[in-house]
């Protein structure tokens, strides 16, 4: 693919400050379209099993949002048929809207020709026979997940709906104690998006500008990441995406940006807050790098003795820039600081702040410091902390 000539030039800090506006941290929050609007803002939010202080689906939202409820942010992804669970950039949650634009991902599922686990005979159709007649049901209320206690081993009912899901003819409408809940597309999903009838070149043309316009700016990895698509994929349309091309100081690849984030300069008050490591921000590790110098890794699947920051070490923003991160935990209703790390004495105030607002959002009362990078740092950082929960 030709790389196209440049049509802006930016900084390093400009291209920091569109992509956190992007994001949703640079400007006041949109309280009013709440958490359905951050998930239409952003187009995927992550889900992961870990729950820490809450689990990373949660997380999104309260970074840009602040205290919002918990049971509220659960409600706003699922009550209404709001949104749908798929395969974007790992599992997600995504806008309702957005579902005619994975025809191309369904259609890819429904032609391949191996799959890890074997389906027996007839138990697909059984498992729709029992959704349209009983459903939204959970995997064991179709006859079990797992056929033993290993977690790979899934029993024919748990594969069929797995498969059905990924055809589309079945959808996650809600998770249950983590469980997902199913039910038929037919039912759950609006019947004007109900349809399969974009071919795969205008799937990846939407999802493509999509991508832009929710990174801001992003280089042509950056863009495939969002959706995990291929970089072949994005060179076949990102010309007519409606993203325009760009250079960035700093950046050795060719960028492209949202002609609408060019149009006028990144303003407004920044966000101080702890940030899931799921995070669409700093979800993809040589991004975080490239735009705020800062490397981050999620360590929860590191052995333990080998880990450096802890297990789920959540970096801290604050003042558009990525100054520390911490370990969290929870013992009853006191937040601990597990492991802190401090970009020098100035982080101080920043991390004590996302600690307390953190702390009071999940009914936490109390907050302990146990390990400070630079040791001379850690009453500092305790004493702050007490201060702001009084």
């Amino acid at each position: 693919m030709t790389t196209p000539r440049p049509l802006a030039d930016l900084s390093a800090d400009e291209a920091r400050r569109i992509a956190l506006r992007a994001q949703g941290f640079l400007g006041a929050p949109d309280r009013r379209s709440g958490v359905r609007g951050v998930l239409r803002h952003l187009g995927a939010i992550q889900l992961d099993t870990i729950s820490v202080l809450a689990r990373s689906h949660e997380l999104v939202p309260y970074a840009r949002l602040g205290a919002v409820g918990r049971r509220a942010v659960e409600d706003a992804y699922w009550q209404d048929t709001h949104s749908f669970e798929y395969w974007s950039h790992a599992a997600c949650i995504l806008p309702i809207e957005e579902w005619p634009h994975f025809a191309f991902r369904r259609r890819s599922y429904r032609n391949r020709p191996h799959w890890n686990h074997d389906l027996p005979d007839g138990v697909y159709d059984q498992v729709i026979k029992q959704l349209r007649s009983e459903g939204p049901l959970t995997a064991t209320e179709l006859g079990g997940a797992k056929k033993t206690n290993d977690w790979w081993d899934w029993s024919g009912s748990k594969v069929a709906v797995e498969r059905a899901l990924m055809y589309g003819e079945v959808v996650c409408v809600e998770r249950r104690g983590w469980k997902r809940l199913y039910d038929l597309a037919e039912r759950a999903v609006p019947g004007d998006l109900l349809h399969d009838e974009l071919d795969d070149t205008e799937c990846l043309r939407r999802l493509v500008g999509l991508a832009g316009r929710s990174l801001g700016v992003g280089t042509r990895a950056d863009i495939a990441d969002y959706h995990r698509l291929k970089g072949e994929q994005v060179d076949a349309v990102i010309a007519e995406s409606g993203l325009v091309p760009v250079s960035v100081e700093g950046w050795a690849k060719p960028a492209w940006a949202d002609p609408a984030a060019l149009q006028t300069p990144p303003r407004g008050r920044h966000r101080t807050t702890l940030l899931s490591p799921f995070d669409s921000l700093i979800w993809e590790r040589a991004r975080t790098e490239r735009i705020f110098g800062f490397t981050h890794r999620l360590e929860a699947y590191v052995p333990k003795q080998k880990r450096v920051h802890g297990y789920f070490a959540m970096p801290v923003l604050a003042g558009g820039r990525l100054v520390g991160r911490v370990d969290p935990a929870r013992e009853g209703r006191t937040l601990v600081a597990k492991q802190v790390t401090l970009d020098g004495p100035k982080a101080v105030p920043a991390v004590a702040q996302a600690l307390a607002e953190a702390a009071t959002w999940v009914d936490c009362t109390d907050a302990r410091v146990e390990r400070v990078d630079a040791p001379e740092l850690r009453e500092p950082l305790a004493q702050e902390l007490a201060r702001l929960l009084g």
